[in-house]
């Protein structure tokens, strides 16, 4: 079951999940994203070769969005 995962100060608060057979609960995944998104967040999915890449719409087929801050530093 895909799942919707924010970095925060707890390590990771679970936000969403859904299945292939319930649209609804993906379209609340959705919204939830697009909200951390507007709050800062970026979301990451895992590539197959180990990579990360930033992604600014919930995949419907990824086994798990990871949003988190941008690192701060320079």
């Amino acid at each position: 079951m895909p799942k919707l995962i924010r970095l925060d100060q707890s390590g990771h608060t679970m936000l969403a999940e859904w299945s292939a057979d319930d649209q609804s609960a993906f379209e609340r995944a959705a919204i939830a994203f697009r909200e951390q998104l507007e709050q800062g967040y970026f979301g990451l999915v895992s590539l197959a070769d180990g990579r990360a890449e930033q992604v600014t719409e919930l995949p419907f087929d990824a086994p798990m969005v990871i949003l988190r801050r941008p690192i701060a530093g320079g």
